[in-house]
């Protein structure tokens, strides 16, 4: 579940995250703005072409010229000098005489014009004052500017009063980063012949000796840090310990330097197996309509079935469509008369929402992960066994992989608009509550009314694709399901061909869940085009590729590579991977294209002092950074798997030490791995901060992981002005950074069983 505001523009993100007003009154620092009332005629402003400047009455006022692109009429001001770490209160007045909100930046006044903190100031034709405050994230010297392109028509803006002074750190924010241990670990463990780093919080400018202690505390290593400089995205100077060279097998291992220490950690082979099992089985006390039995979930988590009809639940086996002013609101004149039965499948989240288009994108990276192990894994890969997890399932000659999903598919084939019926085909996008509850509610006692919302075109073609994915996958062990499959498939993607702008609309958020809105869904038609050609190697699929612009389109950004709204990323490694069919031509330019994207993520690995591959638009973290970074992870296995080039496996072992500890709040984000793990993650039934009757979530839960937009009451309020790594609460509470989703927990089964198996 991402509730309403989870998408947010870079703009908006920048506006949200990076400005933060804080309470007048905190000390201020040297005037950094010369003359920035335009008094003596010193201010030193400049602009550029397309703009006059004047200073007029104590005001500096820019003529804008009509047109152009925004950047293409600029004004500001150099020689800004700002100290990493350090917070700065930006004020001003402003007039703008065609109302529009004007952008202003700090940024690097040199290439390659590096973003420090991004405003906007309310246009209005008489005179606004504006203040925020920021953190100083870069040591180079900076500029203030305002883009001022793309009036209608010639345009003047003014600015008055114009201040940038140091202030104090606000309290939530101050140095989140320096708790916990100085030197932080990945503190689950190492491979013996992959990287061995980790991240030393500390000021110094010059090198730190560090040695390697044993489970006795003898000392088996020693070496020198290397300093890093100052990290913007969690705020504080960090050095890098690197003790790689050390290959000796063992539990208990620590780093030490002085009265420093960090978390004990093992050095080993066999690291992410049981990894694998715990996210796996993490899905099955997820369910929705089966009674979660304690001999195999844990007696904690034995529970009624949730929305089987049984009071006080209306239940999931006839559930019509939304009615009244809510759907008006949300769908206009859209309605329909049956009724469906969508019991089972997953619970998204936190809540007891269930959405195709999250749903099939988690089934199918839980299908991927078989599908991976089949082809790379080699025979003996735990991946494909019928004992890999607990489940009820398990052991009846089936691998837990399949079953899995299979519980998840046949409640997207259930979504499915019946034949006879407007939009048949079309697969509704999600059935939840009609109204919000809150923590704690076990599923079975949720007393809402349930609804059917609009089909919408996106459901329908990633539907279209999981399903074609899984025939090919059940084809051997069950033909009768595979062609079912096969046949939805191929139904969904004539439907959605059909009705091809049916978008989910963006509701106000009070709608009982969330709204997974998308109104581009070129991605998901080159999704369902690569499924289906990758299963029947039907030739009219191919011509859909090839005139797609994800073809041969960048898909596989740093900012996460692919996630449930934007599929082409998959769908490109699906092709690498598996598409063999495809022309030799085809093949190759597809394979070079994921080796490409992987290469690019080596050198902004070796530039993050904690060693993640993730580089967010101006530091800033997304909802859900923890399941992004495991999905260019993703990007790395699929480029070792197609190479066998070491280096790409063994960035992906050092991207997971950020997510088991190696991070600005040394915390382990996978619950049950780790000295400190997450206890309290966003629930109604793993729910025991506030019903101590109810357990904790299980062992091998992800968290979703810091996001820079505080969206919930928690972040408000504890996290203002949070460096982003830091922007993270372990609370029940705290769904924009705490919660656990399907979509969150499938990739890190996936990387864990890579991990696992390659070598």
């Amino acid at each position: 579940m991402k509730r309403s505001g989870e998408t947010v523009s870079r703009l908006g993100i920048a506006q949200a995250a990076m400005v933060v007003l804080f309470l007048p009154g905190v000390a201020a620092g040297a005037e950094l703005i010369v003359d920035g009332r335009f008094e003596h005629g010193q201010d030193g402003f400049w602009a550029g072409d397309g703009v006059a400047l004047a200073r007029d009455g104590g005001e500096l006022c820019a003529d804008v010229s009509a047109g152009g692109d925004i950047w293409d009429r600029l004004i500001g001001v150099n020689g800004v000098k700002l100290e990493p770490g350090l917070y700065y209160r930006l004020s001003l007045a402003a007039t703008v005489d065609t109302a529009r909100a004007v952008p202003a930046r700090i940024q690097r006044a040199a290439e390659p014009w590096t973003v420090q903190s991004a405003f906007s100031i309310g246009g209005a034709s008489v005179r606004t004052s504006f203040s925020a405050d920021f953190m100083a994230s870069d040591e180079e010297e900076a500029q203030l500017i305002f883009p001022l392109g793309g009036f209608d028509k010639p345009s003047r803006f003014c600015i008055d009063d114009v201040s940038l002074v140091e202030i104090a750190a606000p309290p939530a924010a101050a140095n989140r980063a320096n708790r916990g241990p100085a030197i932080r670990v990945n503190q689950l463990g190492y491979f013996p012949d992959g990287p061995k780093r980790a991240t030393v919080i500390s000021d110094a400018r010059k090198a730190i000796s560090f040695q390697l202690v044993d489970a006795s505390d003898a000392v088996v290593g020693e070496g020198t840090t290397r300093p890093s400089g100052f990290d913007p995205s969690a705020g504080v100077r960090t050095h890098v310990a690197d003790f790689s060279a050390y290959a000796v097998p063992g539990d208990g291992y620590r780093l030490v330097s002085g009265d420093w220490t960090s978390d004990r950690f093992s050095i080993s082979d066999n690291l992410y197996g049981r990894l694998t099992v715990d996210a796996l089985s993490w899905f099955y006390p997820q369910r929705s309509g089966i009674k979660i039995r304690g001999d195999i979930a844990g007696k904690a988590y034995a529970r009624p079935a949730g929305h089987v009809g049984v009071a006080p639940n209306e239940g999931d086996k006839s559930v019509g469509c939304l009615t009244g002013d809510q759907a008006r609101v949300l769908y206009g004149d859209w309605s329909c008369t049956y009724r469906l039965d969508v019991s089972g499948g997953w619970y998204d989240a936190g809540d007891h929402g269930k959405y195709a288009v999250n749903g099939a994108i988690s089934a199918a990276q839980l299908l991927a992960t078989f599908e991976r192990a089949r082809a790379f894994g080699g025979p003996q890969s735990p991946a494909l066994g019928d004992r890999l997890s607990r489940i009820p399932e398990s052991g009846n000659g089936i691998p837990d992989l399949l079953d899995e999903a299979r519980w998840e598919l046949q409640f997207l084939l259930s979504m499915m608009v019946p034949d006879g019926e407007p939009l048949a085909g079309m697969v509704h996008h999600k059935i939840h509550d009609t109204e919000w509850t809150s923590p704690p509610m076990l599923p079975s006692e949720d007393p809402k009314p349930r609804a059917l919302h609009q089909p919408s075109t996106a459901a329908t073609f990633d539907v279209a694709a999981v399903a074609a994915q899984a025939s090919r996958l059940f084809a051997n062990d069950n033909p009768t399901f595979a062609g079912e499959l096969l046949a939805t498939a191929r139904k969904a993607w004539v439907a959605a061909n059909a009705n091809p702008v049916l978008p989910a609309p963006k509701s106000d958020g009070h709608s009982g869940g969330g709204d997974y809105d998308d109104d581009d869904v070129s991605d998901e038609l080159y999704w369902a085009a690569t499924e289906l050609f990758l299963t029947t190697g039907d030739a009219k699929y191919l011509d859909v590729l090839r005139a797609s612009p994800h073809w041969s389109g960048d898909v596989l950004p740093p900012t996460g590579a692919f996630h449930w709204r934007n599929v082409a990323g998959f769908a490109r490694l699906q092709l690498a991977l598996y598409g063999e069919a495809l022309p030799k031509a085809d093949l190759d330019m597809v394979r070079r294209s994921v080796l490409a994207a992987a290469r690019t993520f080596l050198p902004l690995q070796a530039a993050e002092p904690f060693g993640q591959i993730y580089r967010p638009a101006n530091h800033q973290y997304d909802w859900g950074s923890n399941q992004l970074i495991l999905q260019n992870v993703i990007v790395l296995s699929a480029a070792f798997d197609l190479s066998g080039d070491k280096t790409f496996l063994n960035a992906a072992r050092e991207s997971m030490d950020y997510l088991l500890g190696r991070n600005a709040l040394a915390m382990s984000y996978i619950t049950g791995y780790g000295a400190r793990s997450p206890q309290n993650q966003h629930s109604r039934w793993y729910a025991h901060q506030v019903d101590p009757t109810l357990p904790n979530p299980p062992v091998g839960s992800l968290a979703g992981g810091p996001n820079s937009t505080p969206v919930d009451a928690i972040a408000k309020e504890r996290l203002q002005g949070c460096a982003p790594q830091t922007c993270y609460v372990d609370d029940i509470e705290a769904y924009g950074s705490n919660e656990i989703t399907i979509n969150w927990n499938a990739p890190l089964v996936y990387v864990a069983s890579f991990l696992a198996d390659a070598r």
